[in-house]
């Protein structure tokens, strides 16, 4: 039912809003749904929810790349600490193996002199002249001295 068909109230009266309230009610109780302004609601919505998501995944995005590039400064920056670390331990490694720091040390801790010149004996095999064979000579070892009970020859 419509509401200039209840009550035969004059269209001036219906458009000032003199009514009743129940027949007010009554009126809106009774009007139907526009489905084309539901459905471009929902489509709007839809649009909107779309739209927020694809802003927030980008904002995500870019959150997980500032934190990243946070990560990799960090790691480059342990990796130079590295890698002088490793420089300090190579210059410190060819300390240790020069050759002038082991007599420096075999003189001063250990009481090591350095040889006489009637105590340095060279093989035969660099002296001019020397026919190459070391075995010639009887061997000088302590427990060739003392005569061991079986001497092999040595060819």
């Amino acid at each position: 039912m419509r509401i200039d068909e209840r009550g035969g109230a004059p269209a001036a009266r219906l458009w000032a809003g003199t009514l009743d309230p129940a027949f007010q009610q009554a009126a809106r109780f009774h009007r139907e749904p526009d489905r084309r302004r539901l459905r471009a609601m929902a489509v709007g919505v839809l649009c909107a929810t779309a739209f927020m998501l694809g802003v927030l995944g980008i904002v995500g995005l870019k959150v997980h790349q500032v934190r990243l590039s946070y990560r990799l400064d960090a790691l480059r920056a342990t990796r130079a600490e590295a890698d002088e670390l490793n420089r300090r331990f190579r210059v410190e490694l060819a300390t240790l193996h020069s050759l002038a720091r082991l007599e420096d040390r075999a003189r001063t801790e250990l009481g090591m002199v350095p040889p006489g010149r009637d105590q340095v004996r060279l093989a035969r095999e660099f002296v001019p002249g020397g026919s190459g064979l070391s075995s010639v000579s009887p061997p000088r070892t302590a427990s060739a001295q003392r005569g061991s009970p079986v001497e092999a020859p040595v060819r």
